[in-house]
């Protein structure tokens, strides 16, 4: 029995452990945000970079997943995940450290960006998996979904604060001394993360088995599991389509339209205040609902108002930007919470970091490939006809959603089908 049995049921932001948790994240995320508008601003204002190039820092930043997601899944499933977080925590502080001190020094490049990118993104991944398969060790699983829907309303506010903060940080400071931000809110994460005190399991060892072993174990139970396999071909195909459009946003607003980094990171906090609705709306909407059409009615109702995004314009033409993201968050914070918890919920404690890396590495690994899709189209076509295929790419994605069983359930089955 976990820590939050003992607590009473409407209480969890009195669980102190969980409590840590949250405010790691919130400090994180808040810094990842920073970071995530200041990252591509560095190699556009100080380095010039083009579109492609810009397509290839965001692969960079989420290549890990592919290249080493799977592997990740055991190593996690062998380890006590809060020292994972801590230690990643760490190890982003100082990659990201390293960039001001370049930039004074006079030394900074895009090849130190890409480096930099491409450690941060082998960090994450181990802190994502871990991250993931921590929650439900301070949270009982029939509570996963109030707090999963808790720590997505983190997420959502980092991306409303984070952009404007980081505008503003750029705007002030330099794009590359913005980032000092991020690397300091990575140590706070660390110092919160070591105040937990929940009992964690032993990670069990299996002597006999050999790394291939469990992630064959880890991927079968994935790929074998009808509604599993299911999220991870909408989310894999969702994803590379936003990040083709991801790619060339910022070429899009700042020189296309030519705004202010200020201006810039105010659009995403503005569309991002979205998120913040979908993790206040997704419990209830589930219970009234189901689970099951949760999954695939939060993304069609919602999602399609990104089309509302190449739509925008100079003046009060930037209201489509904010309509169209802000909607387009509310879908995309209801469908992960809906089915993040899920997953949670029929995996076996002992799978749980091998179920989260497979379906990572499926649904991420797609990721780089749109990024250096998004910047090729963007260099052969323009910023804003790639911005047009990439959302084109993301209403097509609701595809297998829509042709699956869930349009046929209200409520998703609660046992799991781990494979024989």
């Amino acid at each position: 029995m976990t820590e939050a049995a003992t607590i009473a049921a409407p209480s969890l932001l009195r669980h102190r452990n969980f409590m840590l948790l949250f405010g790691a994240d919130t400090i994180s995320q808040v810094g990842t945000q920073i970071t995530l508008v200041a990252l591509p601003l560095v190699a556009i204002l100080a380095l010039d970079a083009g579109p492609f190039q810009v397509g290839l820092l965001f692969a960079a930043q989420t290549s890990a997943f592919a290249l080493i997601g799977l592997p990740a899944g055991v190593w996690v499933d062998r380890m006590r995940r809060r020292s994972i977080l801590i230690h990643t925590d760490l190890v982003r502080a100082a990659l990201l450290g390293s960039i001001p001190v370049a930039w004074w020094l006079g030394k900074l490049s895009l090849l130190q960006l890409y480096v930099v990118a491409l450690g941060v993104s082998v960090a994450r991944v181990f802190f994502d998996v871990a991250y993931q398969s921590y929650v439900p060790t301070l949270v009982d699983r029939d509570r996963l979904v109030d707090g999963n829907g808790k720590l997505e309303i983190v997420n959502s506010g980092a991306q409303v604060a984070g952009p404007s903060v980081g505008g503003w940080l750029v705007n002030l400071l330099s794009a590359p001394v913005a980032i000092v931000a991020d690397a300091v809110s990575f140590v706070c994460s660390a110092l919160l993360l070591g105040r937990i005190d929940a009992d964690e399991p032993a990670p069990q060892r299996a002597r006999a088995r050999g790394l291939l072993h469990e992630i064959r174990e880890g991927v079968r139970f994935v790929l074998g599991h009808p509604i599993l396999r299911m999220i991870a071909l909408r989310s894999a195909l969702a994803n590379m389509a936003f990040s083709a459009a991801l790619a060339v946003q910022a070429l899009f607003l700042l020189r296309e339209l030519g705004l202010s980094p200020e201006v810039y990171g105010v659009l995403l906090a503005a569309g991002a205040l979205g998120g913040l609705v979908g993790g206040a709306v997704v419990g209830p909407l589930t219970r009234r609902i189901g689970s099951a059409r949760i999954i695939w009615l939060g993304p069609l109702l919602f999602q399609p108002f990104a089309l509302l995004v190449p739509f925008t314009g100079p003046g009060a033409g930037l209201a489509f930007f904010v309509a169209g993201t802000f909607v387009e968050a509310i879908g995309i914070v209801v469908y992960n919470v809906s089915q993040i918890s899920f997953r949670q919920a029929i995996t076996p404690e002992r799978l749980l970091g091998r179920m989260n890396a497979t379906m990572r590495f499926l649904v991420w690994g797609t990721m780089p490939l749109g990024s250096l899709l998004g910047g090729a189209l963007g260099e052969r076509y323009g910023v804003r006809a790639a911005l047009w295929m990439g959302i084109g790419g993301l209403l097509l994605s609701l595809l297998p959603l829509l042709l699956s069983p869930l349009v046929r359930m209200r409520d998703l089955p609660s046992a799991s089908m781990e494979p024989a």
